[in-house]
């Protein structure tokens, strides 16, 4: 089972994500993809039932998708979403990323390179 932590702040804002368009009961996703320039890109989508490949997760009353196959990627990560004066955005530390794209949007575990792309 994959450990995907999400913090208070990064809750606070999902809950309000899925209550502005009408999923009270949805479901967060965070899933992994070829891309970038590194060769992984991490997914963020509200879904409104899990599939049965899915591990589900909970914290502060949000419920996370991990597709099992994402499972040993993001296993460990946590997910926060932080603000300053430029505004806001959620943030991710994954300790199994050993390399990122200087733009932060892209990464590679020791294991998975994923299909990197021209940024």
């Amino acid at each position: 089972m994959a450990t995907v932590i999400l913090t208070e702040a990064a809750a606070y804002e999902v809950k309000d994500m899925l209550n502005s368009n009408d999923m009270a009961e949805g479901y967060l996703r965070v899933s992994v993809k070829g891309g970038g320039c590194t060769g992984l890109s991490y997914g963020m989508s509200a879904e409104e039932e899990p599939s049965e490949n899915d591990e589900v997760l909970e914290y502060y009353n949000v419920k996370v998708l991990v597709d099992k196959k994402d499972a040993p990627i993001l296993n460990g990560t946590t997910i926060d979403f932080k603000t300053s004066l430029m505004g806001g955005g959620f943030s991710i530390e994954n300790p199994n990323a050993i390399a990122a794209c200087g733009c932060g949007s892209s990464f590679k575990t020791k294991d998975v390179a994923g299909t990197p792309e021209n940024c």
